[in-house]
């Protein structure tokens, strides 16, 4: 079974910096794109960033300049800085994957459990 396990949210004031991580474990042959969403109080659960397995990546507007998203394929490994946060980036993070379980077959989406960043003014 492949679990996401989210870690390093937490209470932060706007701008300080904050990092999460999301390690992936289990049995499986590759991760492919990771990524990481928000969702607010309220609202839909909206994309904040995501890379290849390349290394290519993208931004929601919102977050450019200000957040970093990078991996580790080795730790099987993603993570977000969070540097000059804002109050409106209160939320509940959730970790994204896309992971073939075998070579011969289709990618499958994964969803880590959350971690909860707010940040104060």
């Amino acid at each position: 079974q492949v679990q996401l396990v989210e870690s390093g949210g937490g209470l932060v004031q706007a701008g300080g910096s904050l990092r999460l991580s999301c390690a992936a474990s289990g049995r499986f042959f590759r991760l492919n794109d990771l990524g990481w969403y928000r969702q607010a109080p309220g609202k839909q659960r909206e994309l904040v960033a995501k890379i290849t397995r390349e290394g290519s990546t993208n931004y929601a507007d919102s977050a450019k300049g200000r957040f970093t998203i990078s991996r580790d394929n080795a730790k099987n490994t993603v993570y977000l800085q969070m540097n000059s946060p804002k109050p409106e980036d209160t939320g509940v993070y959730y970790c994204n994957a896309w992971i073939s379980l075998h070579p011969l077959r289709p990618l499958e989406e994964y969803w880590g459990q959350g971690t909860q960043v707010t940040v104060s003014s």
